[in-house]
């Protein structure tokens, strides 16, 4: 591990050095480049120099152990007290730290939300979801971009497709796909019992155009009246595009800007997004079964996570976290949970590395 580190570390000086260079200053393309690298290795290298620092500090004192001095020898013996838990913490973090990066995990997303099974309820907790992500993402301010949107008419959704760009959102967000389920008494139940609902939730990493690449006569374009709130010139032009991707069969409706061309280039994006969940899904179910229990599929059908409303818990079932704080996490408090899970599927990492 620590031939890496120094390998990881001489690294991040040439890249410091080729932050100075006036060639690379001079081309912004280039320089961008070169410091996000860089970024991304310094929580890295500030770790490994704090844990060389406290290493070395753990020699020295170890030295002192043979002084003659009693009152050395008792200051030698507190401080490596002191210090050795610290490096063991630094050790682990630094094992966290090399583990490889997922590639997706600083794209932006796309946010599906679909109102499973339960009717008119599993459609308000679609809405409710929506503003619990969005919530999160006022915090984290990111920039949530509501792609379509289909609503039930009684405050809730169908389905919600959104953009959310900012920093890191994939890796926030990507453990949050799957089923998600709702127990609860509905408005409309009149005798109290408790109903359970489900809603489906996709988080797709943004794809770039080298990684998935769409031909023209492999799309069917159609153009059609937008229907719904967004005032007179959405609901009297040829706005609205739908795109078929032949080969695959998926279809992407994009309908909220007043623009055919820009209607069309985002349904483009959802479109290059799900072809690049699509092969990704693919691809993992060529991994082993063993692999698969151990890191999880992300499969569609799985139920996730559990939001119980009369005792005011949620369960996230794929690592048995339960928590008693409902009404916060509704309203965006997802850090717990995010935190939890990835935790879990670093040391998941960690064990199977």
């Amino acid at each position: 591990m620590f031939t890496k580190l120094d390998e990881v570390e001489k690294k991040f000086e040439s890249l410091n050095t080729r932050l100075a260079d006036p060639t690379i200053v001079s081309n912004p393309k280039d320089y961008q480049s070169v410091a996000k690298e860089q970024a991304s290795l310094k929580p890295l290298i500030e770790t490994y120099r704090t844990y060389k620092n406290i290493c070395k500090q753990i020699e020295d004192n170890k030295i002192l152990l043979n002084e003659s001095d009693e009152e050395m020898r008792s200051l030698a013996k507190e401080e490596l007290n002191a210090l050795e838990p610290q490096k063991e913490i630094l050790a682990e973090k630094l094992k966290v730290l090399l583990l490889p990066k997922d590639p997706n995990d600083e794209k932006n997303i796309f946010l599906e939300i679909r109102a499973g099974a339960g009717g008119d309820e599993a459609g308000l907790f679609a809405a409710e979801l929506f503003r619990m992500y969005g919530r999160y993402a006022e915090k984290k301010r990111w920039r949530v971009e509501i792609i379509d949107l289909s609503d039930s008419g009684i405050g809730g959704l169908r389905e919600v497709i959104a953009m959310i760009s900012g920093e890191n959102v994939y890796s926030d967000l990507k453990y949050e796909s799957g089923v998600h389920r709702v127990q609860r008494v509905p408005k409309t139940e009149t005798q109290g019992r408790v109903h359970t609902s489900t809603v489906t939730v996709a988080v797709l990493p943004e794809a770039e155009d080298v990684e998935v690449n769409i031909l023209e006569k492999d799309l069917k374009v159609d153009v059609m009246r937008a229907s719904g709130p967004g005032g007179q010139s959405v609901n009297t032009t040829d706005s609205a595009v739908r795109l078929t991707h032949l080969p695959s069969g998926m279809v992407v409706v994009c309908k909220d800007e007043k623009s055919q061309h820009k209607n069309k280039a985002k349904a483009l994006k959802v479109l290059k997004a799900r072809l690049l969940e699509h092969e990704r899904e693919k691809q993992d179910k060529e991994i082993s079964d063993t692999r698969r229990s151990q890191v999880g599929t992300g499969d569609r059908s799985e139920k996730i996570r559990t939001y119980n409303f009369p005792q005011s818990r949620m369960t996230d079932h794929r690592i048995g976290l339960t928590l008693h704080q409902l009404d916060s996490i509704m309203d965006g408090g997802l850090e717990p949970v995010i935190d939890a899970l990835r935790a879990h599927y670093q040391a998941e990492a960690l064990r199977g590395s």
